[in-house]
C-alpha cells in the first residue's frame, strides 16, 4: 500500500510540474491574427460568412511553414492599436499601411505589398487634379491610410470640409451608388477588387495620393516575433508560395521581394 501511494504521488507530482509547459507551449504555437473583416481582398467574409483574403491565405501559409496554429480575429479597425497592445492580438495583419505614426508605436514588418491611393469617381464625376475635389462630395474610411494620406496633403485644407469618413469602405461605396458623394479615395487593391464586383463600374481617375506600402503590426517589443514572420515571408517568397496567392487574388504578383 505505502509503494502504491508513493507511486501516485510521484505521479501527480511529475503532472503538476509539466502542466505548465504544456500550457506555455500550446500558448506559443497559436498565433493571433487582427484584421478588419471588411477589407477585400486583404481579409474579408465571402457569401456563406468564412474569412477569405490574400492576407488570410498568406498568413495561413506562414502559421503552417512555421507549425503554428493562426487563428484570426476581428477587430474594430479604430481601436486596432489598443487591441494589440492590450495582448488579445498578436499582430495586426490586413492591408495595413506603413505610416511614420505606426513606425513610431509598432514593431513593422518591413513592406511586403504596394499599393496606391486612387480617386474612384461617381458617375458623370471627372477629377483631372486634386483641385477637382474642391467641388465634389468625398469619402473614405476612418482612421485608412487614405484619410492620413490626404491630411498630410497640402490639399487637405482647401478639401477638409467635403470629406466624410465612414466606418468602412462598404458603407463608402453604398453612398457613391446612391449619389451622395461623388468620389472615394482608398486603398487600389480593395477599390478595384469592389468595383470588379459592381453592375456599375466607378472610374478611376489618373490622379492618386502616391504609393501605399503593406506591412504587418506588432507590439513595439516584439521584435523577435516580427524578424520570425519575415523570414517565413522570405521563405515562401523563394519557394513561389507568395507568388501563387498573390495570382489567385490578383492576377499577377504584387508581393514586395
Amino acid at each position: 500500500m505505502k509503494t502504491f501511494v508513493k507511486k501516485a504521488l510521484v505521479i501527480v507530482l511529475t503532472a503538476l510540474v509539466l502542466m505548465p509547459f504544456a500550457a506555455c507551449s500550446k500558448e506559443t504555437t497559436k498565433f493571433i491574427v487582427g484584421l478588419d473583416d471588411t477589407f477585400a481582398p486583404m481579409g474579408f467574409r465571402d457569401e456563406s460568412g468564412n474569412l477569405v483574403g490574400f492576407d488570410i491565405d498568406l498568413a495561413t501559409a506562414v502559421c503552417e511553414y512555421l507549425g503554428w496554429e493562426v487563428v484570426f480575429q476581428p477587430i474594430d479597425w479604430d481601436s486596432k492599436e489598443l487591441e494589440l497592445n492590450s495582448g488579445k492580438i498578436d499582430c495586426i495583419w490586413n492591408g495595413m499601411s506603413i505610416t511614420p505614426e505606426r513606425q513610431e508605436s509598432m514593431s513593422l514588418s518591413r513592406a511586403y505589398l504596394n499599393n496606391r491611393l486612387v480617386i474612384m469617381c461617381g458617375d458623370g464625376v471627372v477629377i483631372n487634379s486634386k483641385e477637382d475635389l474642391l467641388d465634389v462630395r468625398i469619402g473614405t474610411q476612418v482612421e485608412s491610410s487614405a484619410l492620413e494620406t490626404m491630411q498630410a496633403d497640402p490639399i487637405w485644407i482647401e478639401i477638409v470640409s467635403n470629406v466624410t469618413a465612414y466606418r468602412s469602405y462598404d458603407d463608402v461605396i453604398m453612398d457613391m451608388q446612391a449619389g451622395r458623394i461623388d468620389v472615394m479615395v482608398v486603398d487600389e487593391v480593395l477599390g478595384e477588387y469592389k468595383n470588379s464586383k459592381l453592375d456599375k463600374k466607378f472610374t478611376v481617375s489618373s490622379v492618386d495620393f502616391g504609393d501605399d506600402l503593406y506591412a504587418i503590426g506588432f507590439r513595439k517589443e516584439d521584435t523577435e516575433l516580427t524578424k520570425t514572420i519575415e523570414d517565413a515571408l522570405d521563405a515562401l517568397i523563394a519557394n513561389g508560395k507568395a507568388a501563387e496567392i498573390s495570382e489567385k487574388w490578383f492576377g499577377k504578383n504584387i508581393v514586395l521581394g
